[in-house]
């Protein structure tokens, strides 16, 4: 069993039972977290730079989690020792005329990783049965359909050679707050801030509500949730770096087998 498992949205973990102040991952003092943070690092470097080599697939990291949950953060601290050849960050914001025109998978098709890489999607395709929902422009009909058409894609992407792990940021509507003060008190983090963030804080319940039943039909054997305990930002890094190298691992990535043609070559 995996120290993840717990974690990870099925029949017998649902959102409701995580909590966003669990530090279950974090061990030691400060400098020993950081230090253990910057190893994992390195090694989601060599695990990237193997699957490149190997050059067979893919692995798509999903971020999801409500305003100021960590997105942007965990990317920067969990990649910061991973050369940008081989990851790519692919954020999703409301849907330009040109997405709206088109199905709502339409333009996450263009930002699939390509084989040998490694993707991150800031926000994702589950905007479209989040925002929609709390504001009421589809109906439950419609909901599930694309909750099946999610399911049909990720089915589309593992098949093909892509791994698919998702996590759902999980802070609470105190520590939200707090955030959104920050931003607000430090006029170096105003850029941050959008009057937008204090509507969507009104409908926190809807939005929970939301997510907990997107994450209940969309958790699937090929396409897992995890809940990642997020108040504490150093947890939400440690416990994302330690889940995407224990998934790089478990690929059991090779190098290709040596050229016999350059046995013996010698350059001069």
């Amino acid at each position: 069993m995996s120290r993840f498992d717990k974690y990870r949205i099925g029949a017998k973990v649902r959102l409701a039972d995580i909590d966003p102040g669990n530090k279950g991952f974090l061990k030691g003092d400060e400098a020993a977290q950081g230090a253990q943070l910057d190893a994992l690092a390195i090694q989601l470097d060599e695990l990237q730079n193997l699957m490149h080599a190997e050059g067979r697939r893919k692995l798509l990291l999903v971020l999801q989690g409500t305003d100021t949950s960590g997105k942007d953060g965990t990317v920067r601290w969990v990649f910061s020792r991973t050369s940008p050849l081989g990851v790519r960050v692919a954020a999703f914001k409301a849907p330009s005329l040109e997405e709206q025109a088109h199905d709502f998978l339409w333009r996450c098709h263009a930002v699939v990783p390509r084989t040998g890489e490694l993707a991150v999607w800031n926000r994702s395709h589950y905007e479209d049965v989040l925002v929609p929902v709390v504001e009421g422009w589809i109906d439950k009909a419609a909901t599930q359909r694309r909750y099946a058409q999610i399911n049909d894609f990720e089915r589309l992407l593992t098949e093909t050679g892509t791994v698919v792990l998702k996590c759902m940021l999980h802070i609470d509507k105190d520590e939200q707050r707090q955030r959104l003060q920050a931003r607000i008190d430090d006029p170096s983090k105003n850029w941050k801030f959008s009057m937008g963030d204090l509507e969507a804080r009104k409908k926190w319940s809807d939005y929970q509500r939301a997510y907990a039943k997107a994450l209940d039909a969309t958790s699937t054997d090929v396409a897992p949730w995890y809940v990642v305990p997020a108040n504490s930002k150093t947890h939400r890094n440690l416990m994302i770096a330690q889940l995407l190298v224990k998934t790089l691992k478990d690929m059991k990535l090779s190098v290709p087998p040596p050229d016999p043609a350059l046995k013996g070559l010698v350059v001069r």
